[in-house]
């Protein structure tokens, strides 16, 4: 199964290579090629690029997608609706009457992908710049002097809660209302830098950009002002939307209806996605993904500049992208390419980042780009004590599944998990605690090989394709690592290969699982096809095609059952601050639904906890516990914001609504370091930097509730085994 374990790092395959097994598996299954494979490919003039591809990625889908879904008016429908919320999500610019002219292409796109005229993009351009140019004229106007902010009327901020308008006058009235919205947030945030309300990306109070004390009205002048030239310049990159853009909504209206993982990438996009899975990495170093309108934060690379910010989250949404102390740029309906290629830069620069945290936030990031530092990429341990108990607990972060597939001599996350028990071991640990917690996964072979440091020998993962074929991946070493008590760690954030990890040493009856209400849910493989490889020599003139990000297999638990779409339920679940997001494979639209296959033999562990006690005994102590207090306390007032999403544009509420916002987001700033954990420094090298890092780990550590909370749960699962 080595091409799995390329598979799942996400790695750019050789296409011939790949195409062959595809071809070998079809050739088993009776089906047919791909339908561009020979025929239609040739150096004839009267096919056009698009109609190349547009072939290519039918053949691609149909042949090779894990669903075997076709592609016709059936999936035309969805791919429409998919369409309408790619070029207008909030809903902000077209009109009802405009959508209903568009829905005589609703049918059609399966048409319009084999004959290459998508006639859909003139079509949707032209009632789009029309209705953009009526909005910017209306906007100049209704910006020019100052708006009513007494008047009691609120904006609807989700966009899945609004309809298309009827009426140019409905349209009028929306912007209106977004506008006010806009300059609204503007002139708290200058009221709260004169009056020392506002932060920095620190915490420290925020210096006036001027000592000059301005006036409400002064404030609203120089609010309204930004607001215009922000949106005067979403308008005029609206408008002038490149080729590549349109297309990359036309082709992936289509690939989202097979599922989320499923998606084309344009020739600019193909470089970006090639990730190099040793860690090292230029710029910033958050992988963001377009969601909409917005550009979002999906991971944040261990080690990276925003990593070192502490400011930058998973799910954070980048609205403005400033470089060093310039105007920002407004990011909402830029395209994804095109915000990366402002966000990234020389090292040593500085670009500052407006995000939105998924509680309402708004904040401005400055970070000095950097490469990152592969250190902090790589699992880290050390030895964790609680006072007054002397009982000595390993601790071992994993923040990715690396590994080198370009050097068989570099790291992998295998060896240097084995490496870090066999320190743990020396230190005389009574039992590990292993943090997948925030884990996207990577690569498979290393999922089937950490898991197999805590069993002796079996299965681990079921793997099966879209041929309905299933591989088990098992371990086959009948060393045992560590044989101690062991606790994993998950989130809603663990996805994948971490998802993996979890399943068999939970099935295995070998750690108790101890997180969030579930993990992501991710189960299930992907390819990234290089297009250009189905394209013969004699029509190079159609290349660069860009590439295809493809699901092709799916995992399963050794006892049969999926760990996509439902994730992993955890034996113990403790209060999450992450529990407000809609966040994970089951939020996700055309998500491939769990499933389940033959369970396998494996033999379970022969140490049993009595889970009942074990809960019983957590539960008691999260009640009492201040800093799950506080967690479930700003994840209720979250909720209900969310709830409501009707926004009040007086003035007076909405600074009571950004007081009451920034009241709740401190509550996770609070100084709650732990008193009783006691962290051990296992670093050979004692330099100041070093030490600056391990201090920061170690804060990192004893702010950390669910770790406290998982001592605890040791401690009682060792007084288990002693009776036993």
């Amino acid at each position: 199964m080595k091409s799995a374990v390329l598979l799942l790092s996400l790695s750019l395959l050789s296409f011939p290579a790949f195409a062959q097994k595809v071809k070998t598996a079809q050739s088993e299954s009776n089906q047919e090629e791909p339908s561009m494979l020979g025929s239609l490919i040739s150096s004839k003039p009267r096919y056009t690029r698009e109609m190349v591809l547009g072939n290519i990625l039918k053949g691609a889908l149909e042949n090779m997608h894990l669903s075997n879904k076709q592609i016709d008016n059936a999936l035309s429908d969805n791919a429409f609706k998919v369409y309408l919320e790619r070029i207008d999500y909030g809903k902000q610019f077209l009109l009802a009457s405009d959508v209903k002219a568009l829905e005589k292409y609703k049918r059609e796109f399966d048409d319009m992908l084999i004959s290459g005229d998508l006639a859909i993009l003139e079509a949707s351009a032209e009632v789009l710049n029309k209705r953009i140019g009526q909005i910017e004229k209306y906007v100049e106007t209704l910006l020019a002097k100052p708006l009513d902010y007494s008047k009691k009327e609120t904006l609807e901020t989700d966009p899945k809660k609004r309809k298309f308008l009827l009426s140019e006058k409905d349209l009028y009235a929306h912007w209106e209302k977004l506008m006010k919205f806009e300059i609204l947030g503007r002139m708290i945030d200058l009221k709260e830098e004169q009056t020392g309300v506002a932060t920095d990306e620190k915490g420290n109070k925020k210096k006036p950009t001027s000592d000059k004390k301005l006036s409400d009205a002064e404030m609203e002048v120089e609010a309204r002002s930004k607001v215009l030239k922000s949106y005067k310049k979403i308008f005029s990159r609206l408008v002038n939307e490149k080729r590549s853009d349109k297309l990359d909504k036309f082709y992936n209206s289509i690939t989202k209806i097979f599922d989320p993982h499923t998606n084309y990438l344009v020739p600019e996009e193909k470089e970006d996605f090639d990730i190099d899975m040793s860690g090292k990495l230029e710029g910033i170093g958050a992988i963001l993904r377009e969601d909409n309108s917005y550009i979002k934060v999906e991971k944040i690379v261990p080690g990276s500049a925003s990593w070192k910010t502490k400011e930058v989250e998973a799910e954070d949404i980048i609205l403005k992208v400033g470089q060093g102390k310039d105007e920002p740029v407004d990011v909402v309906d830029m395209s994804l390419r095109d915000a990366v290629n402002l966000i990234r830069g020389k090292k040593g620069t500085e670009v500052r980042l407006t995000i939105k945290k998924p509680n309402g936030l708004v904040k401005v990031v400055p970070i000095i780009r950097d490469v990152v530092e592969i250190e902090e990429s790589y699992a880290r341990g050390t030895v964790l004590e609680l006072t007054p108990n002397s009982t000595k607990i390993g601790y071992i972060n994993i923040p990715k599944f690396y590994r080198d597939f370009n050097d068989r001599a570099g790291r992998n996350v295998t060896d240097d998990t084995r490496k870090e028990i066999q320190r743990l071991n020396a230190e005389g640990v009574e039992g590990l605690i292993l943090d997948l917690r925030n884990n996207g996964g990577g690569a498979l072979e290393d999922a089937r090989m950490i898991s197999g440091l805590f069993i002796d020998k079996g299965p681990i993962v079921q793997v099966k394709a879209h041929t309905g074929a299933v591989d088990i991946l098992a371990d086959t070493d009948p060393t045992v690592d560590f044989k101690k008590p062991t606790i994993v760690l998950i989130n809603r954030f663990s996805a994948s290969a971490s998802e993996i990890v979890a399943a068999a040493l939970q099935d295995y009856g070998r750690a108790v699982i101890v997180g969030g209400e579930f993990s992501h849910g991710k189960g299930t493989v992907q390819a990234v096809v290089d297009l250009d490889g189905y394209v013969s020599p004699m029509a190079k003139s159609y290349s660069p095609l860009g590439a295809l990000k493809i699901t092709i297999q799916k995992f399963y638990r050794v006892n049969g059952s999926s760990t996509q779409y439902k994730g992993v339920t955890p034996d113990i679940i403790l209060p999450d601050q992450y529990s407000h997001l809609e966040t994970g494979e089951k939020f996700l639209d055309y998500s491939i639904p769990w499933g389940e296959v033959k369970p396998v033999k494996y033999t379970r562990w022969d140490q049993k906890y009595d889970l009942k006690f074990l809960k019983n005994q957590s539960s008691a102590r999260v009640k009492k516990d201040q800093k799950f207090k506080n967690i479930l306390e700003a994840m209720k007032w979250y909720k209900l914001q969310k709830e409501d999403s009707k926004r009040s544009l007086v003035m007076s509420d909405y600074e009571k609504y950004r007081k009451d916002l920034r009241e709740k987001s401190d509550v996770f700033k609070k100084d709650m370091e732990s008193k009783s954990l006691v962290v051990k420094d296992l670093s050979p090298k004692k330099d100041k930097a070093q030490q600056e890092k391990f201090e920061d780990f170690s804060k990192t550590l004893k702010k950390d509730a669910v770790i406290e909370e998982s001592m605890n749960i040791m401690f009682d699962m060792l007084k288990m085994g002693k009776k036993s």
